[in-house]
């Protein structure tokens, strides 16, 4: 039976003269070379090298043989270089951090998009971390960190967005916000049932705090969800509001689950960035990554 590597062992030894150096580059040992020309010339029948102090010198049968083989040899590695660069490329595992609260708007578009992914539930700054120190490859992030070796890429803004269960009516709270009444916005706000993600509830201190200029709102949660993507998805199935980033209400708004109550103007966007390493070789996945981001949080 014809043993490639055989061939490929004779090759290198022919090309460098030297078993040592065709060991090296075959990344074999020494003793596996000579054990493979010594099969190769137990096959042929003819004596393929001649030793020297220095390396060794092909017999002509020696170059007999290349001269038949070299050809269809070279092809048979480009094939096989080929073939590895394509399949390396089809099954790329991608190692993407992502905060759990935005997993199910965007990394649930981005499943769509590639098919192997990594995924890391952390918050910015361990994100970044982890880029940057070359344990994953990308992150999602809200915050931008200069540094000379990661790039962060800018594919849009979120903000957050008071949303509401279907079955509550919003006429009145609606009529108050359209003559600006904060104080009786809030004094309805503060009557409704409310779904947070956590008990801390930094999306609503944030909201109060930009939207009324109070650092501490009188609110109840009565539902801490600690994912703030089930907390929508709970609040589509039940009766409530709650806050969210923008991005996570996009579908639901469109599919009718919830409806918008309120997204102020003296609310600030946020930026989301996707961030990589520099020269990783993932130019063309950033930039994949990045447009299928903005499609989600593009208003």
């Amino acid at each position: 039976m014809v043993n490639l590597e055989w061939y490929r062992t004779f090759k290198s030894v022919y090309k460098n003269r030297n078993f040592s150096l065709a060991a090296k580059e075959l990344f074999i040992s020494q003793p596996a070379v000579s054990q493979q020309i010594g099969m190769l010339e137990a096959h042929v029948g003819y004596k393929l090298f001649n030793r020297k102090s220095k390396g060794v010198d092909p017999t002509e049968y020696a170059n007999m043989l290349n001269n038949l083989i070299i050809e269809a040899l070279d092809r048979l590695e480009n094939v096989e270089n080929n073939f590895r660069s394509k399949a390396f490329n089809a099954i790329r595992l991608i190692s993407l951090g992502i905060s759990k609260h935005l997993y199910n708007s965007i990394g649930s578009a981005l499943i769509q998009q590639f098919d192997y992914i990594d995924f890391h539930f952390e918050e910015d700054d361990t994100l970044f971390e982890l880029v940057n120190s070359k344990k994953i490859d990308f992150a999602i992030m809200t915050k931008k960190v200069d540094t000379f070796d990661t790039i962060h890429q800018l594919a849009g803004t979120i903000k957050p967005v008071i949303i509401a269960s279907n079955d509550i009516d919003l006429t009145i709270i609606q009529k108050h916000i359209h003559n600006k009444d904060d104080n009786a916005i809030e004094a309805w706000l503060n009557e409704q049932r409310w779904f947070t993600y956590d008990a801390r509830i930094p999306h609503v201190k944030l909201f109060w705090l930009y939207v009324f200029d109070k650092k501490r709102p009188t609110i109840i949660a009565n539902y801490i969800i600690p994912s703030e993507s089930e907390m929508v998805a709970s609040l589509a199935k039940n009766s409530g509001v709650g806050i969210t980033w923008s991005c996570n209400a996009k579908s639901y708004l469109e599919e009718k689950k919830v409806q918008l109550l309120w997204d102020s103007q003296k609310m600030p966007e946020t930026p989301v960035y996707v961030m990589s390493r520099k020269n990783n070789n993932f130019d063309g996945l950033l930039d994949e990554i990045t447009a299928t981001v903005q499609q989600i949080v593009a208003n």
